[in-house]
């Protein structure tokens, strides 16, 4: 454990934590997280599955919601093996390096499903809006060339953030907060300048969520405009009952990953355990509910997964 205090190591090495203050119940507490990654990895594996296989589902709006679902699985296997590891065999110590790659995957996931989410308000934006002309604008071409430039923002947003971190010396006990390496948790364990990671985080942060969230709002006020001019209240709510899972999926992913950050940066005297729950309900909760709120809203869907169950 030497090396866990020394802050010139060439190979910083950080100690994992589970669920602080029931370590000695970890195995059980493994049963809901085993269960939650099994739901996660299932549900979007089958929406992927269906949307790739059933013709009928080659569309704008099923393309990114398999986006959505491929971005989720990433996100549960990027964390699976550590948290885990945590749970079952204590395995809490990760070298530098081997933090640096979980966070890349991590955190490119996190800004390639935000990337999806816009995606997906445009798609709704355009069909109620401009329905006319939905084909016209997103057409197959554009829809691989949207999927290739989120996953091109990923990698530009997050590896500069992370190349950073290799100049730094880490010193203390370099006890990590979570199951799973997380930037700004990284970054609060350095005792050299962390200026020059501040400002490349708070780059990356307005880069993202910073252009995405005013997308998604600027759309949903377009949204809300176009359907105040239907006259028929049924017909209102019928254009408008289509987003439903978009906005049911929007705030699943922003709620948690707001809460966490807020958490980080402004909750210090918050007991550790909430931290550690707010880490894992930011993790977990898109992955396990986005399939279930596009399969019990979304009528497609929902017929193509139960003929595929029922088929088996």
């Amino acid at each position: 454990r030497e090396i866990l205090g020394n802050s010139t190591s060439e190979a910083p090495m950080f100690l994992l934590t589970g669920i602080p203050g029931l370590e000695s119940v970890h195995p059980w507490i493994s049963v809901p997280f085993c269960c939650l990654y099994t739901a996660a990895l299932s549900g979007n594996g089958m929406i992927l599955f269906v949307v790739i296989t059933q013709q009928s589902l080659h569309e704008p709006m099923y393309c990114f919601l398999s986006m959505l679902s491929a971005a989720d699985l990433g996100l549960t296997v990027s964390t699976m093996s550590t948290t885990l590891g945590v749970f079952w065999f204590d395995a809490t110590e990760i070298s530098l390096d081997a933090c640096i790659l979980q966070m890349f995957f991590l955190h490119g996931f996190t800004v390639a499903e935000s990337g999806v989410l816009v995606a997906m308000a445009f798609d709704r934006c355009v069909a109620i809006c401009d329905p006319l002309r939905y084909t016209a604008i997103l057409t197959h071409d554009r829809i691989i060339q949207v999927g290739f430039l989120m996953t091109l923002r990923s990698a530009v947003v997050i590896v500069p953030l992370l190349l950073l971190l290799k100049p730094l010396s880490f010193c203390g006990g370099n006890v990590l907060s979570h199951s799973y390496c997380y930037h700004p948790d990284v970054i609060k364990l350095a005792c050299s300048d962390t200026r020059a990671n501040s400002a490349c985080g708070l780059a990356a942060l307005l880069l993202t969520s910073g252009v995405d969230t005013p997308c998604i709002v600027l759309s949903y006020i377009l949204i809300l405009r176009s359907v105040l001019r239907i006259a028929s209240p049924q017909e209102r709510h019928k254009v408008f009952s289509t987003c439903v899972s978009h906005i049911g999926a929007v705030a699943v992913f922003y709620i948690p990953m707001i809460s966490l950050s807020l958490g980080h940066r402004f909750g210090q005297a918050t007991p550790k355990v909430v931290h550690s729950l707010m880490a894992d309900v930011y993790l977990l909760l898109p992955p396990v509910l986005n399939p279930i709120i596009y399969s019990v809203k979304t009528q497609q869907i929902r017929k193509a997964v139960l003929s595929l169950l029922l088929t088996k």
